[in-house]
């Protein structure tokens, strides 16, 4: 047992909450839509085919806004097959996924799952095979009220109120050279800013991401960052950043210092970010969207990648559907208190994906959907962070890291509003248990008392909610209580928890 002492005080404010940090990503990609989100013939499916257990599921899990249509996908799009009568719409190959698209979904399908689920939509723009002029019609489609052919189109196709979507990203991991349409830096970044500029033309009250890095293992990394803001830092909002984590020969205890890499990705980005502001001597910041994050198990998608031949090119194949334990649940957890602990500069950020693909949610079809074991760290931080977010010094143990060195054992954030405090914590160690004592005296502690106090361990690690046992990973009570403005929390080995703290 490893004690560890904290201290919760208001004062070591990082920053209000934007509640886009808690965002998702929905792309047209193997079941995540088709036999996903839409099954019209399943039992629970709507008028418009969506699936009811799956709405119910994405509004339990919190998220906030939602970046479509993608991804790979969306370098090969043309978003005008999405519009207009469903019987006309072009079938098409997904050269991304080695996919057909049948296009049954679309803008106007999409929005209407968003309405149902409460979402907002952030759109992205395929600068891949298309330029600033398809990125200006989707606009003047989505947003203009003006009369124009595109906006008579829109109330044509039933939609005669603007979209009005706020967030829009140019293109998707252009760095990246499995992605239509790959440029270097300095080629993407002129497009970037050539397409900011004329879009802001047409609506100025956008916010744009530029892409960043695709990983922070990247070559181009550092370099792509500095060259691209050098050509769009007057004209974007955010520059990206994509991370995906996964158990490598087993080592369980490097797999949990993931938030660690997380943590020096945001630094880097922002470092960088800053470096070039100042060479311009600029006041302004470019805040993160940290638009594609998870656990997902890469190295099993690329051994699939091979399964079809060059003439098999299937609709809505399982492609991507990690089952996820409670190890991959508790590293989640820890990579949400880092975007927290960044909320000042991550301002953005989209969990990849939601339904079926690397996602929190699965879905049989005609059959059951069920929470895997990442739902339950998302879904509770996107329901209790709420207000701003807190620095929470930790005096802690370490665990070794190949990578890194020796990394705290203990994690920790907390989120202050006028209600109450909620503290977040993971244990990093696969051996030690942690006991945790939270100084509370900074807030004035006298009456406060823990309201909830949510715990995420099994002692088998591998444990997994899966169609034949939907249930078999929850979320338990944690042993939390407070005693004389001291907060008292019980960490198992491999663990995060949630205590949320009020009026006794």
């Amino acid at each position: 047992m490893t004690d560890t002492t904290a201290r919760l005080d208001p004062y070591l404010e990082i920053a209000p909450i934007d509640r886009r940090i808690f965002g998702g990503f929905v792309e047209h990609l193997g079941r995540h839509i088709y036999d996903g989100i839409f099954e019209p013939g399943h039992p629970t499916a709507d008028e418009n085919g969506f699936r009811q257990d799956v709405i119910d599921l994405v509004r339990e899990l919190g998220v906030s806004t939602i970046r479509y249509p993608g991804g790979n996908f969306v370098s090969g799009y043309r978003w005008e097959d999405g519009i207009g009568p469903v019987d006309e719409r072009p079938r098409r190959l997904d050269l991304a996924w080695h996919a057909t698209e049948t296009n049954r979904i679309g803008l106007h399908e999409f929005q209407q799952w968003l309405d149902a689920v409460g979402s907002d939509l952030m759109l992205a723009v395929n600068l891949g095979t298309r330029g600033t002029a398809e990125a200006l019609d989707l606009l003047e489609y989505a947003n203009t009220i003006v009369p124009t052919a595109w906006t008579e189109r829109r109330a044509a196709n039933g939609h005669p109120e603007p979209f009005a979507v706020k967030m829009w990203c140019l293109g998707n991991e252009m760095d990246g050279p499995w992605q239509l349409g790959h440029r270097n830096a300095e080629d993407y970044g002129k497009l970037a800013s050539r397409t900011a500029k004329a879009m802001r033309q047409l609506d100025p009250s956008i916010e744009l991401v530029a892409c960043g890095s695709s990983g922070r293992t990247m070559p181009t990394f550092g370099s792509w960052e500095r060259e691209v803001l050098q050509h769009t830092f007057d004209d974007v909002d955010f520059i990206s950043c994509h991370a995906y984590y996964q158990e490598r020969d087993g080592d369980a205890q490097e797999f949990l210092t993931s938030g660690e890499d997380m943590a020096r990705f945001i630094a880097s980005v922002v470092a960088t970010a800053d470096h070039v502001a100042a060479e311009r001597g600029s006041d302004k910041r470019i805040m993160i969207s940290f638009d594609e994050w998870n656990v997902w198990y890469l190295d099993r998608w690329e051994a699939q990648q091979k399964q079809y031949g060059a003439d098999e090119w299937p609709i809505a194949p399982r492609q991507l559907e990690d089952s996820y334990s409670a190890l991959d649940a508790v590293v989640f957890g820890d990579l949400m208190i880092t975007l927290l602990q960044h909320a000042d500069r991550v301002r953005s950020a989209s969990l990849a994906q939601l339904v079926n693909v690397i996602a929190p949610i699965m879905t049989e079809p005609g059959g059951p959907t069920w929470r895997q074991t990442t739902f339950f760290p998302f879904s509770l931080t996107s329901r209790l962070a709420q207000g701003r977010a807190v620095r929470v010094p930790v005096t802690a143990g370490t665990v070794p890291s190949a990578r890194f060195g020796d990394v705290a054992a203990v994690n920790a954030v907390a989120t202050i509003d006028n209600d109450g405090a909620t503290l977040f914590l993971v244990n990093r160690s696969v051996s030690d248990a942690a006991t945790v004592r939270v100084d509370l005296s900074p807030l004035g502690a006298a009456g406060l008392a823990v309201v909830e106090a949510h715990l995420l361990h099994e002692d088998d690690l591998a444990a997994a909610n899966t169609l034949e046992d939907t249930d078999r990973v929850g979320i338990r009570r944690a042993d939390a209580r407070v005693t004389d403005a001291e907060l008292t929390v019980a960490l198992p080995p491999v663990s995060w928890a949630a205590i949320r703290l009020g009026s006794a």
